[in-house]
């Protein structure tokens, strides 16, 4: 019965707009897990990971990357939804409380494999591999920066700091890779200045501050000094909030990004299209 119903599933396809939704899954350690996408329409694609927060799920993350799901086919971007498990990720801070960290479940194998079958099925191109996480999948692209980076690209980050010092709770390989942040001062959830982060009755333990974050991506690149800055055009002044863009960039290193949103809460903010930005950022790094 469960051969049956895992054929049955992977063999599920979710009309869209925007375009075929497909589902598939891998088993990794006696768990199925799941994960959704749109089929490229040429080979040796960049593959994406677009990772949900704590609590959440791939088809509920892609109604904010629609914009560049739009561009996709002319990009030759294969955009992937995993989904964490039960909702969570198992990402790199030890006291978090949800079942995925309890559980300890083996999320390198999960892209891992991932990255294998796309590598088979549609021959993306695997120097092209990329990953962007919104809260604790934010966390979740840290862990594929700090574990596996010989796997990746670049990733991006919104709304999520590095686990304190003494919260962390993975082996770093301090391989630097390409880094962007988008974090807003205002933040109740992911505290800019750093704290606990809470998520309705979980802690998911402490985080460091986002200083103390780019930081260390900034030093593990090799970076010393202060980055450039650059305000970014204010396109909706009614939102109350203004970006500022910091930039270490060298030709010899990879670029390390923040975007600081000042008075920006633990969501999107509205003077830029988040997506849009992080695939302008992973372009970037291409042609190193």
């Amino acid at each position: 019965m469960k051969r049956i119903l895992f054929f049955l599933f992977i063999m599920s396809i979710a009309n869209s707009t925007k375009g075929q939704l497909v589902s598939d899954s891998v088993l990794i350690e006696g768990h199925y897990r799941t994960f959704h996408f749109l089929k490229p329409t040429k080979s040796q694609a960049s593959l994406l990971f677009v990772l949900h927060g704590s609590g959440g799920n791939g088809r509920g993350q892609r109604g904010g990357a629609q914009k560049l799901e739009a561009m996709a086919p002319q990009e030759n971007i294969l955009m992937v939804y995993p989904d964490g498990y039960k909702n969570y990720w198992n990402e790199c801070r030890k006291t978090a409380q949800s079942i995925a960290n309890k559980e300890n479940i083996n999320e390198n194998a999960f892209f891992g494999q991932m990255i294998s079958y796309f590598e088979q099925k549609y021959a993306i191109d695997p120097k092209k591999v990329f990953a962007v996480g919104t809260s604790g999948g934010g966390h979740m692209a840290y862990k594929l920066a700090l574990t596996m980076p010989e796997k990746l690209r670049a990733i991006t980050a919104l709304i999520a700091n590095l686990p304190d010092t003494n919260n962390m709770d993975c082996t770093e390989k301090r391989l630097a890779i390409p880094v962007m942040i988008v974090n807003g001062t205002a933040d109740r959830i992911n505290p800019y200045t750093g704290g606990e982060v809470i998520t309705g009755a979980i802690s998911l333990g402490l985080v460091r501050s986002t200083d103390r974050t780019f930081k260390y991506w900034a030093e593990l690149a090799g970076y010393e000094g202060t980055p450039q800055m650059e305000a970014l055009p204010d396109s909706d002044p009614t939102d109350g909030r203004t970006i500022e863009r910091y930039t270490f960039k060298k030709s010899n290193k990879p670029e390390i990004t923040l975007l600081k949103v000042l008075n920006g809460e633990h969501n999107y903010p509205r003077d830029i299209d988040v997506y849009l930005e992080a695939w302008a950022f992973f372009k970037r790094q291409m042609g190193k």
